[in-house]
C-alpha cells in the first residue's frame, strides 16, 4: 500500500511539475534571430551577436527566450531561418538580419506571420514607403539617406566638385546610389563613374581602372564590412589622391584590422557610439553609449566596439519600451500580443540608444535624424571625430 501511494505521488508531483514548466514556458517572450554570423557579412553578424549574448534575461518579469541563427549571410538561408523560427518555434518578435538583400528577403515572411521584424540593416527600402507588409518592420540602423547626406555636406564643404560611386551590385549598393545621387544634385557635385562589384568578388580592378580615367575629386565605396576595404585598396595601389568615403557599414575593428594602412584617411558617417569618448560632455547620447560600450569591451577587450554590435543591443533598448505596454493587452505567444507589440513598437518617443534617438510613428519606422550621425576619420589610432 505505501509503494502504491509512493508511486501515486510521484505522478501527481511529475505532473505538477511539467504542468508548472509549461506555464513558464508560455509566459517567455520568444525572439527569433537570424544573423550572418558567416559569410562576405560575417564581420557585421558576430559582434551582432555577442551584444546579443549580453542582453537581460528577462523583460517586465517575462523570461526572454533568444534562438539564435546563422544564415551564412545569404538571403535564402535567412528566409530559410525566418520561416523555422515563426512556424516551429513560434517566435514573438523576429530580428535580422545583418544586411540588405537579407532582411528585405524576411518582410514577407515577417508580414504573412504578422510579427514584428526588428531589422539589423541599413537601407531606407526596408522602411519605406510604409505599407501593408512594411508596417511590420522596424529598424536600429540610421537609413542610409541619413548617412548619404553626411557624406555630400561634407564633400561640398571640402570643395568637391566631381565625384565616382562603386558598390556592391545588390539592394545596400543600389539604395547608397539612389541617395549619394539625390544629394550630390542637391549640392551641384557632378558625378562622373558608377561602377559596382559582388560581395565575394576578389578584384574590382576594371572598375577602378574606370574610375581613375573619370578623375574625380572624391570616391564613395558603397560597401560594408570587410569587403569595402579592396576598392580603396585598388584605388590607393594606382595613385588615386582624392578623397574616399566609405558608408556606415564599415563601422568596426574588422574593416580596420583587414584594410591597415591601405583605408587610412578615409572618411564615414557613423553612430555616437563608435567615438564615445570623444563626444563633447552636452551630446545626449554620451551616457548611454559610454555605458554600452564599457559593457561590451569588458566581455571582448578595448577596441572591440562596433556600430553593429552596438544597433543590436539597441533592439533590446526597443524592446524594453514596447513589453509592458504589449503585456497589458496581451499574453506571449498570441496573434495579440504581437499585434500588441507592433502597436507598442510603432509608440516608441525620445529613446536614447545607441544609434541615436529613437521617435517612430505610423510613417516612420526607422526613427532617426540627423543627430543620429557624426563624421569620422580613419586614422593610425583608430576612429578620429571630426570637428
Amino acid at each position: 500500500m505505501y509503494f502504491k501511494y509512493k508511486r501515486w505521488t510521484l505522478v501527481v508531483l511529475a505532473t505538477w511539475l511539467l504542468t508548472s514548466a509549461s506555464l513558464v514556458l508560455a509566459q517567455s517572450i520568444k525572439i527569433g534571430v537570424t544573423l550572418s554570423a558567416t559569410g562576405p557579412a560575417a564581420s557585421l553578424g558576430i559582434p551582432a551577436r555577442q551584444a546579443i549574448a549580453l542582453w537581460p534575461k528577462e523583460i517586465a518579469g517575462q523570461k526572454l527566450d533568444v534562438h539564435v541563427l546563422d544564415d551564412a549571410s545569404d538571403p535564402t538561408g535567412a528566409v530559410k531561418n525566418g520561416r523555422k523560427l515563426m512556424i516551429e518555434d513560434k517566435v514573438d518578435v523576429l530580428v535580422g538580419s545583418s544586411t540588405t538583400p537579407a532582411s528585405l528577403a524576411l518582410i514577407e515572411i515577417a508580414a504573412e506571420a504578422e510579427t514584428p521584424l526588428i531589422t539589423l540593416a541599413a537601407s531606407a527600402r526596408l522602411v519605406e514607403p510604409q505599407d501593408a507588409k512594411r508596417r511590420w518592420v522596424f529598424k536600429v540602423a540610421a537609413n542610409d539617406s541619413v548617412m548619404a547626406s553626411a557624406v555630400v555636406q561634407h564633400m561640398s564643404d571640402k570643395g568637391v566638385k566631381t565625384a565616382a560611386y562603386i558598390g556592391f551590385a545588390d539592394s545596400y549598393g543600389e539604395s547608397w546610389l539612389a541617395e549619394f545621387k539625390k544629394f550630390c544634385d542637391l549640392k551641384k557635385i557632378k558625378i562622373v563613374a558608377e561602377e559596382s562589384f559582388g560581395r565575394s568578388d576578389t578584384s574590382v580592378i576594371a572598375q577602378v581602372l574606370k574610375i581613375m580615367a573619370a578623375r574625380p575629386d572624391a570616391v564613395l565605396v558603397g560597401a560594408a564590412g570587410t569587403p569595402a576595404v579592396m576598392p580603396q585598396a585598388s584605388l590607393g595601389e594606382r595613385g588615386f589622391k582624392g578623397l574616399v568615403y566609405q558608408t556606415h557599414g564599415v563601422g568596426n575593428n574588422d574593416f580596420l584590422r583587414v584594410g591597415g594602412d591601405k583605408v587610412m584617411g578615409a572618411y564615414v558617417p557613423v553612430g555616437p557610439s563608435l567615438v564615445t569618448e570623444q563626444l563633447p560632455a552636452s551630446h545626449p547620447l554620451k551616457t548611454v553609449t559610454a555605458d554600452f560600450v564599457s559593457r561590451f569591451e569588458k566581455v571582448h577587450g578595448a577596441g572591440s566596439r562596433s556600430l553593429f554590435a552596438a544597433q543590436a543591443y539597441d533592439v533590446v533598448l526597443q524592446l524594453e519600451q514596447a513589453i509592458p505596454k504589449a503585456l497589458k493587452a496581451a499574453k506571449p505567444g498570441s496573434r495579440e500580443f504581437r499585434l500588441a507589440l507592433r502597436d507598442a513598437l510603432e509608440g516608441i518617443r525620445q529613446l536614447n540608444a545607441n544609434a541615436g534617438v529613437f521617435n517612430f510613428s505610423p510613417d516612420d519606422h526607422a526613427g532617426l535624424d540627423q543627430n543620429s550621425r557624426v563624421m569620422v576619420q580613419v586614422v593610425k589610432s583608430g576612429w578620429k571625430l571630426e570637428p
